[in-house]
């Protein structure tokens, strides 16, 4: 398989990941002990994972792009945010297996530790703006307004987190998108 085919199939399932993510994500009022059970369901894991798969997928679909600065920069925003990812989608996951157990109050403040703890909300955040950076310089890179999608998606990132479900999901579609008319533009480069 050539680089731009591989860039190409990248792209295409980071797109179906990123919508699957806020798609299958269970929702709940996560400020109650009822709401931190949906945290221990492999729901809540296969959902983050996919996110993180996205961000790798994302990432080395750029490597398709010859001597491409933005596939360093994605690559480096996709390990930052990963490392967050990773720590809310296990270390929630076993809070919310202990709230389906054993529901106690005391779990809402876990959450808020792991979740607001000062290193890794902070690891998070700077991933998420290098990713943003990444995915500008991508569009720039390709010299394509079908890559604007893509740049808006990852520029929109953050701020989707305090929005309601059914926006989050516009968010995943507007990924889908991005992603696949990136997808796209690769597939007819090969041409």
């Amino acid at each position: 398989m050539d680089k731009l085919r591989a860039g190409a199939a990248a792209f295409g399932a980071a797109g179906a990941f990123f919508l699957l993510y806020p798609v299958l994500r269970p929702y709940s009022d996560e400020t109650t002990v009822d709401g931190l059970r949906i945290m221990g369901t492999s729901a809540w894991v296969a959902a983050h994972l996919l996110a993180v798969g996205g961000f790798l997928l994302a990432s080395l679909g750029l490597l398709a792009l010859s001597r491409s600065r933005a596939a360093a920069v994605t690559m480096a925003g996709a390990v930052l945010t990963s490392v967050y990812y990773g720590l809310e989608t296990f270390g929630l996951y076993a809070i919310g297996l202990r709230a389906t157990e054993q529901p106690d109050p005391a779990l809402l403040e876990l959450v808020d530790a792991v979740r607001y703890h000062p290193a890794g909300i902070t690891i998070f955040g700077v991933g998420l703006a290098v990713l943003a950076v990444g995915a500008v310089m991508a569009a720039i890179e390709l010299k394509s307004r079908a890559a604007i999608p893509y740049a808006l998606g990852f520029v929109l990132f953050l701020p989707q987190f305090f929005t309601a479900p059914p926006i989050r999901m516009a968010h995943g579609l507007l990924l889908l998108v991005g992603c696949w008319l990136i997808a796209r533009e690769l597939w007819q480069r090969r041409a």
